[in-house]
């Protein structure tokens, strides 16, 4: 049902996607240790949300009969300069994961995948919510520059983002 090609490319996105919860976990366990209570938490959600879209082409690949292979994960990093500068390197992983994405679905559709095609719908659009809201985030670091007292109302209001 699915080609040898594109199982291993999604199994490459699952470690992708995996990686992705790790690294953002790195940021939450970052922000805890500079008392960014707030952002820590937006992070941890985050990293749980990324764990979900692995899971999700996990649970496809099962099945369409494809077999699940997981691969070793990098090492995140662990030090920033900044919160601001956490999330540009979030900001920039979500445009690498989005061109991850669309290269699959542009396999899929090479493939005439139709169901691998129609599976990754939700992915590219996933993509369009992420990257616009690390954006937003971004463009509030940019207005509040050097105020800490906006820095730590930034840090609060990301601290009551609910699971989705």
């Amino acid at each position: 049902m699915i080609s040898a090609k594109m199982a291993k490319a999604l199994n490459e996105q699952i470690n992708a996607e995996l990686y992705s919860s790790y690294l953002y976990l790195a940021m939450s366990a970052y922000f805890e240790a500079t008392n960014f209570k707030g952002f820590a938490a937006w992070m941890k959600i985050q990293s749980s949300e990324e764990y979900e879209h692995a899971m999700k082409i996990y649970n496809y690949l099962i099945q369409v009969g494809a077999r699940v292979k997981l691969a070793v994960l990098e090492k995140p990093n662990e030090e920033w300069k900044s919160p601001l500068a956490v999330f540009e390197d979030a900001h920039k992983h979500e445009l690498y994961i989005t061109d991850r994405i669309n290269k699959l679905a542009n396999q899929a559709v090479a493939e005439q995948d139709h169901a691998t095609n129609i599976f990754l719908h939700w992915f590219v659009n996933e993509q369009i919510e992420e990257v616009a809201s690390i954006t937003l985030i971004i463009e509030k670091f940019n207005m509040i520059g050097d105020n800490k007292s906006a820095l730590f109302i930034l840090d609060r209001e990301l601290g009551m983002r609910a699971k989705a």
